[in-house]
């Protein structure tokens, strides 16, 4: 991570298989007050999710795309590791479906800073 940004977003690969269980990281080095940090994903040219299913070593069921982490919540306010599978189906067997993740720094209703991250699932 270069020391210049504040926040970013990591994953253990970037291909999954439909229904695979994928490993995510976010690093902070922001130093200004922030509420909350925010991670959304989004399918191309789909309606399907990502599910988070754990947070920092806890099981969670968190069935939306977005996941919002309240800075008390948060166990370590350096590093944030979550867990998310998609039982997205993409439409074609030889072409990926693109997926992205944005995860954002929240501080008063405002933006102050933000990463992205592209994996990609396949079919089985």
């Amino acid at each position: 991570m270069s020391e210049n940004k504040e926040i970013s977003l990591s994953f253990s690969q970037n291909e999954i298989i439909m229904g695979q269980e994928l490993q995510g990281k976010v690093t902070l080095n922001y130093v200004g007050r922030f509420d909350s940090v925010v991670i959304n994903s989004q399918i191309e040219n789909s309606c399907d999710i990502f599910n988070y299913v754990n947070l920092d070593g806890k099981k969670i069921n968190h069935p939306y795309g977005r996941l919002s982490i309240f800075k008390t919540d948060l166990h370590d306010p350096i590093s944030i590791s979550f867990t998310t599978i998609t039982q997205h189906l993409p439409l074609s067997n030889s072409k990926p479906s693109n997926a992205k993740f944005r995860v954002a720094i929240i501080q008063e209703h405002k933006e102050v800073a933000s990463d992205v991250a592209y994996v990609k699932v396949l079919r089985k």
